[in-house]
């Protein structure tokens, strides 16, 4: 099967259509002017009429070509059409043509292409007439003298109804035209929007994935890091424990055993409140239970003093989490065997404070994945995070964030 060649497709724009009616226009005033002085040459009259009335079709076709392609402000068009108005009517009381009223269409039309508002254009229109008619009643008494009254008013009528067919014409059709050429800009307009829109959407959809995968991986991070640090400690001290106090030994496997089942349980319960489910625990409790699985079966001491506060859930999750990543720190980096936490309510926000007494840092730090996630998420909620630490001096942790109530 032969495959069909595509049409090369037309670029016409609005200035170009209309650019090829002003040619056709000029073409065709030209042509009738040489068949109004073809008549006028063939008629018996003085012989110096014929050469005027060939001078003033020369001159007219000329402004005309200069109106249509030359002349830019409206003003001076006005003013060419007045010419050209004065030229028609000297040719018409010359040879009396019945070509008269299409020569005037041809030369409103030129005006209607360039004059936007109706009104103006209705204007025109309605002086056009006028000059028309009396154009044509002039030159029909010169030249045709014996002339009926009723062919000259229906003569006079039939030109009228001509201009007003053009009017109509140049008006709605060109309305509707240059409409037709906005409404094609605006949906090209819409269409290179509703891509452009497309494109952000794709790439604000994969900007939440990512920030997904990240809540997900601090979720994880946060949960899971703390109870296998736990859970790690625990079994350190089971196999130093083991040759010389061996009950002690087992109590710590225990322990352990415990926090692995506690994290298995945080891991699951993480994966709940990741689908949407509420947060049923209030959030000292949830921070009670915290200590306790860090501090149970081990030497870790903890002191705490929590206000009664129920922030949004996303909040409550964010601070249990942060609990547990300075508490997984400070047991795996500061060496800590002593930790504070207090969490106090404070005007509109919720303060979380969690020290611990192990060996700091020494001159400059930099945030973990850990750290550097919770102060995001802090600055996020609208709150800030504060780090302070000294070599010897152990360290500190501040979360601040808004107490936002949870929804009812």
């Amino acid at each position: 099967m032969k495959r069909m060649r595509k049409l090369p497709k037309l670029n016409l724009t609005s200035e170009k259509v209309i650019k090829y009616i002003k040619i056709l226009l000029v073409v065709l005033l030209a042509v009738i002017e040489i068949v109004i002085c073809a008549q006028a040459y063939g008629n018996v009259r003085p012989e110096y009429s014929v050469y005027i009335t060939m001078a003033l079709c020369v001159i007219l076709s000329v402004l005309e070509g200069v109106n249509a392609f030359v002349i830019k402000k409206l003003w001076a068009k006005m003013l060419f059409y007045g010419l050209d108005s004065a030229l028609i009517l000297t040719i018409c009381v010359l040879t009396g043509n019945s070509f008269m009223s299409t020569i005037y269409c041809i030369v409103l039309t030129q005006c209607f292409i360039a004059i936007e508002r109706f009104r103006d254009k209705t204007i025109l229109f309605g002086v056009s007439c006028g000059i028309f008619s009396v154009s044509y009643t002039v030159g029909y008494v010169i030249n045709a003298p014996v002339i009926s009254e009723l062919d000259l008013v229906t003569n006079v009528l039939f030109g009228l109804l001509a201009i007003a067919i053009d009017y109509m014409v140049a008006t709605f059709l060109l309305k509707f035209y240059r409409t037709n050429i906005e409404l094609s800009a605006a949906l090209k307009e819409a269409d290179e929007s509703k891509a452009q829109l497309k494109e952000v959407y794709e790439q604000l959809t994969q900007t939440k994935v990512y920030e997904e995968r990240n809540r997900i991986a601090r979720e994880i991070h946060d949960t899971a890091g703390h109870s296998m640090t736990t859970v790690i400690m625990q079994t350190e001290a089971a196999k130093l424990l083991i040759d010389d106090n061996p009950s002690e030994a087992k109590n710590r496997i225990i322990s352990a055993n415990v926090q692995a089942r506690n994290a298995l349980e945080q891991m699951r319960e993480s994966v709940h409140l990741l689908a949407g489910r509420p947060q049923t625990k209030p959030l000292k409790d949830e921070i009670e239970e915290v200590i306790a699985q860090t501090i149970d079966g081990t030497d870790i001491k903890a002191r705490y003093d929590l206000d009664e506060a129920q922030p949004s859930a996303e909040v409550c999750r964010f601070l249990i989490n942060g609990i547990k990543e300075v508490l997984s720190n400070g047991l795996r980096h500061g060496r800590a065997t002593a930790f504070y936490i207090g969490l106090h309510k404070g005007s509109g926000t919720v303060t979380l404070l969690v020290s611990d007494n192990g060996v700091g840092v020494k001159g400059g730090f930099k945030e973990g994945f850990g750290l550097k996630g919770m102060r995001e998420t802090a600055e996020k909620l609208g709150g800030s995070l504060e780090i302070a630490s000294e070599e010897g001096e152990g360290f500190e942790v501040k979360i601040t964030v808004p107490d936002k109530k949870e929804d009812l």
